[in-house]
Order: C-alpha cells, then structure tokens, then sequence
C-alpha cells in the first residue's frame, strides 16, 4: 500500500472510529446555528439562508471538505419557525449527504427574551467509496466493493434567546446509526452541543461579540471554539478565534445593509499529528436575510 494512502486510511479509521468527533467543524459556527440546534429556527424574524464552505488542512491527501446550506423562517406570528438544512462531508474515500427539517416553538418569558424548543428529522446518505483508494495491491477484497447507506435520525435543541444574548443545549442526531454494512462496529455518535453568545457595547461605533461552541461526546475530549469578534458600525466584523487542542484562526465579514452578509475565515491547525502536513482551512460564508413584512429591516440581528 502506498504511504500516503496509508496515512489516509489511518484518518479515516479515526473519523469513523467509535470514540471520535464525526460532525463537520465550522469556523462560522455563529452562522450555523441551525444545523447545531434546532430550536433556533425563524428567532431572526425574517427568511434566513446562509452557506458556507469549507476547505480544511489544504494540501493534505483525503482532507475535509465540506459545505451547509440553511434557511429558516418564523411563522404563526413568530410563535414557530421552520428550517431546512443540507450538509455535504466529503472525508478521504467518505461523503456524507445529510438533509434535515426543523420545527421549533418559541415560548415568551418577557417582553425581551423567549426560550425555544426544536425538533429535528434528518437522513444521512452515506457513501463510502473504498475502492477508489491507490493500493499496492489493487485486488485486495477488503478494499474491492463500495456501499451506501441511508441513516434516518432525529434531533432536539432548547435555545434561550434576547436581544444581546443567547445560550442553547443541543444534539442533532439521537439514534447512533451503524457506518458499516459488514461486521466494523463503527457508529455514528451521539454528539452534545452547547452555545453561548452576547454582544457588550463599547462605544457608539464598536460592539464586543463573544461566542463559545463547546462539543462533547462520548469517550471523547471535550472541545470548545471560542471566538471573539468586534463589530463595528453594525457593518464590518473582525475577530480571533481558538479551537482547543487543534487550531486558531481569524474571522472577517461585512454587512450590506443588514440584509445580506459576506464573511471569510482562515484556521491554523496546532495539532502535531496534522500542522504539520497542511496549510490551514479557509470559510468561505454568505447569509441574506429577506423581510417577511412590508417595511425593511431595519434593525440588525446580532444572532
């Protein structure tokens, strides 16, 4: 077997593996939201779509690749908000196609903060296509047949929202569907997400926008993205960002109106096993908000 599909297949043991973090990283998990949890569905009041791409490790054979794309939108008088997500993982020999709806109810507290409950269905079409690996020896029968799999699954988020703050506890996926159709005893896992954010005004031109992303599953570290970006203007945004135990990277974006935001992201792995064989991951973001009323949007949405 050639060395560089050796280490390949090493990776892809690791992401597959029963002990391993499996759903797709974001820098711009601050724009992910949904995906993560989904009882945010419809809490920006308007329809929401937002994709992002993601190029991860650039230059390291069989690296990440990755693509979400959302929209959602409240309804029922702001009572209740509907969500599509679609997420493309394309991991060494492995794509995962995952399609997903989300219901939420959002539950008034006050007049400026609502607690929300979401609902979540999904499938994840799941290819693993071994047979295209470069071995030495090109009859291997371990390596000869290709399968897919469709993985019916279900979800469920609460999501604390106001208007400079918000929290949510999540896991988009219950069921640990079986990633083989052999004997392998790799399994999707059960991951537990946990987001935080709020928005500290510094002045009248600059605002402080910190968020944490903190993932847990089972018999793995805990992970936390910490991300604090610097709003300016309600237009253009910078910030730093710290991945625990893998990477750092740095965020860009800007407004158009309030209605249509273009961002871009570079990380730097720290990790040895991988900095060393890669030149970073690049994001690539853009979200437009539509009103559903007949005025404009006037005010920003922080979240």
């Amino acid at each position: 077997m050639k060395i560089k599909s050796f280490f390949l297949l090493i990776f892809v043991s690791v992401y597959s593996a029963v002990n391993a973090q499996q759903d797709p990283m974001f820098t711009h998990y601050m724009y992910n939201t949904l995906w993560l949890n989904p009882a945010y569905a419809g809490t920006r009041e308007a329809l929401t779509l937002t994709a992002i791409h993601r190029s991860q490790w650039v230059g390291f054979d069989g690296a990440p690749v990755d693509q979400t794309f959302t929209m959602h939108a409240p309804f029922y008088d702001n009572k209740m908000g509907a969500g599509l997500s679609v997420i493309n993982d394309r991991i060494g020999p492995t794509k995962s196609t995952i399609i997903a709806g989300d219901y939420a109810y959002q539950l008034k507290l006050d007049n400026k903060s609502k607690l929300g409950f979401g609902l979540k269905g999904l499938i994840n079409i799941f290819n693993n296509n071994i047979n295209t690996l470069k071995l030495d020896n090109q009859v291997d029968v371990a390596f000869a047949s290709n399968y897919q799999l469709i993985l019916p699954n279900v979800g469920a988020g609460l999501y604390y929202h106001r208007d400079r703050f918000y929290a949510g506890l999540s896991t988009p996926k219950f069921i640990q569907n079986k990633l083989s159709n052999g004997s392998t005893a790799s399994t999707e896992q059960r991951h537990y997400f946990i987001i935080v954010g709020g928005v500290v005004k510094l002045d009248d031109k600059v605002k402080f926008k910190p968020t944490a992303f903190f993932k847990a599953t089972n018999a793995a570290p805990l992970e936390a993205d910490l991300t604090a970006n610097f709003l300016i203007q309600d237009r253009f945004t910078a910030g730093l960002m710290y991945r625990t135990g893998d990477a750092f990277g740095a965020l860009l974006s800007y407004s158009f109106k309030n209605a249509f935001t273009l961002g871009y992201s570079f990380d730097w792995s720290t990790a040895n096993t991988t900095g060393k064989y890669n030149s970073g991951s690049h994001e690539i973001m853009l979200r437009y908000d539509v009103s559903l009323k007949k005025t404009k949007i006037k005010s920003p949405r922080y979240f």
